[in-house]
């Protein structure tokens, strides 16, 4: 059973710990410092080096803490063979064990590499894979200590007085919706800059019951693209600019999903899900979000289609993207009050041509 507020309470802690770990050295600080030259050259940010730098590290923290999280999940939930952390009952010995042995054969390594070895093991799965993508996720652009490593394993590995682990991520349900409050939550420095507030859920439902609902009576699932695009399939979309943990996603695979099974009720499971998944859409400008999005949208789908093992390997589309939404229209915006007119017409034609 998952407590999230006593979840999250601990896990702000470890966020905290992690971010006074952090310092980037040598070649991580030189590419960070490219990385923030160039968002100041392309206006997404107006912030020094220094201030810029601050946000980023929160972002490595969560993004640690996280993947320790999905990893927890997976373990007690048996979505992965083998613990990596700790588990319930005799599964916190076996991780131990399991550890122990990797040593043995890798004595150079240390608390992190087992632990981004967890991070390998969730990865086997093409879908999985993306959550530790090491060209978009930031927690490979600085890397705890080896110390701050080990104490993160060894908070995961706390037990009680009955001998049990403190934070136990078993659920049959799958319910992922803990998630949220972490979302929001597990950084208040974070929650500030992104203005973090997840949706209520009788809110998304409402607002899906008169937005996609009336979509689907209207136009239904496989209506024709628009003029100028007809190279684009017959799909009907849905895009949450802003997804944040991703309740109007889940929520609309669902709907979706339902809608397929309804018009085709013979048809493989998995053709229908991959339908409704490709339907769904979602960006945001927060890293952790979109991971949080795409971790729960994942298991979603395999809950659907009975897929209990990351193993099996099957593989289906999430799209959901770190980006501003805004980057564009503010853009365009600029261009119009600076009277660069030229630059306008032509960042208006590229914003239609993508959308």
């Amino acid at each position: 059973m998952i407590d999230s507020k006593v979840l999250l309470k601990a896990l702000q802690k470890q966020v905290s710990l992690l971010e006074k770990d952090l310092t980037p050295t040598g070649l991580a600080d030189a590419r960070l410092k490219v990385e923030w030259r160039a968002a100041r050259n392309a206006d997404r940010t107006a912030a020094t080096f220094e201030a810029w730098l601050g946000g980023r590290v929160i972002q490595v923290a969560v993004a640690w803490v996280l993947g320790t999280v999905f990893l927890r999940f997976c373990e007690d939930n048996g979505l992965v063979e083998y613990p990596f952390i700790t588990g319930p009952g005799e599964r916190a010995d076996l991780a131990r064990d399991l550890q122990a042995e990797y040593f043995q054969k890798h004595p150079e390594q240390t608390d992190r590499d087992w632990i981004i070895a967890g991070f390998d093991a969730m990865s086997v799965s093409p879908v999985a894979k993306g959550l530790f993508d090491r060209r978009h996720n930031p927690m490979w652009v600085i890397q705890p200590s080896h110390d701050a490593a080990k104490a993160l394993l060894a908070f995961w590995r706390e037990t009680g007085p009955d001998g049990q682990i403190l934070y136990d991520l078993t659920d049959p349900e799958w319910d992922t919706r803990f998630l949220g409050d972490l979302y929001q939550d597990l950084s208040e420095a974070a929650r500030k800059t992104y203005a973090l507030l997840q949706t209520p859920e009788f809110v998304e439902k409402f607002i899906l019951k008169y937005t996609l609902d009336p979509a689907i009576e209207e136009f239904g699932l496989t209506p024709a693209p628009p003029p100028g695009h007809e190279d684009l399939p017959h799909r009907l979309r849905m895009i949450d600019p802003a997804c944040g943990s991703g309740h109007f996603l889940l929520g609309g695979f669902r709907k979706l999903l339902d809608a397929w099974e309804a018009q085709k009720p013979s048809a493989d499971k998995w053709e229908l899900i991959r339908e409704a998944l490709s339907s769904v859409h979602g960006v945001d400008k927060n890293p952790f979000a979109v991971a949080i999005a795409r971790f729960r949208l994942m298991l979603a789908a395999m809950r659907e289609g009975g897929i209990k093992r990351l193993t099996e390997q099957v593989d289906f589309p999430l799209n959901i993207a770190i980006g501003d939404s805004l980057q564009r229209a503010r853009l365009f915006k600029k261009y119009l009050i600076s009277g660069c007119f030229g630059h306008a017409a032509r960042l208006r034609r590229s914003m239609v041509s993508s959308s």
